[in-house]
């Protein structure tokens, strides 16, 4: 028989006698371990080694308290934030962006009213066996295209280089506020 921590357990191991294992039936059982699926201990870092052959350091809680440098960096992303070029650069995003995902879902809900309220219309033939429907469905595809094209080429000549510009600050701030170290 296998506990809930994937250790053997056979007759007579540990101090407990058969005695002892019977408990009564509506109490938990000591060994009886809450197994979470999705907790992984290898990635959270517990039970692996380093280099050396010593246990990893623990990753700190977001909730702890943090050194005076990393406070100062902290400090460094919040003000690059409030910056006006930061805030520019997401003004740029989000004038294009919100305009281009309103147009592509009011086209995309207008092909799907269309296709249920209109199967005349979606049915009516254009070129041999192509219908309205099938233009109107390979204009989806296409314009799914040319919106990730539009969004690449804007981003490339709007806010790439402000946005690097922004992330060469921020590093060099960071490495000010930590200390210099380069």
């Amino acid at each position: 028989m296998q506990s809930g921590n994937g250790r053997a357990r056979g007759v007579g191991d540990g101090p407990e006698s058969s005695g002892e294992r019977q408990q009564d039936a509506g109490a938990p059982s000591r060994d009886a371990a809450y197994e979470d699926p999705w907790y992984d201990a290898l990635a959270s870092g517990w039970g692996e080694l380093d280099g050396a052959g010593m246990p990893t350091p623990a990753v700190p809680t977001p909730r702890e308290e943090r050194s005076g440098a990393a406070v100062r960096a902290r400090d460094v992303y919040v003000e690059v934030q409030r910056s006006a070029a930061f805030q520019e650069v997401r003004s740029r995003y989000r004038r294009f962006v919100v305009p281009g995902v309103a147009a592509f879902l009011a086209w995309y809900v207008a092909y799907v009213v269309a296709a249920t309220t209109a199967p005349a219309l979606m049915a009516r033939p254009v070129v041999g066996a192509v219908n309205v429907g099938m233009l109107a469905g390979l204009g989806q595809f296409l314009t799914t295209f040319v919106l990730t094209w539009a969004y690449a080429r804007h981003a490339r000549l709007r806010r790439d280089r402000a946005a690097l510009e922004l992330r060469w600050d921020t590093q060099e701030l960071t490495r000010e506020a930590q200390g210099g170290a380069s």
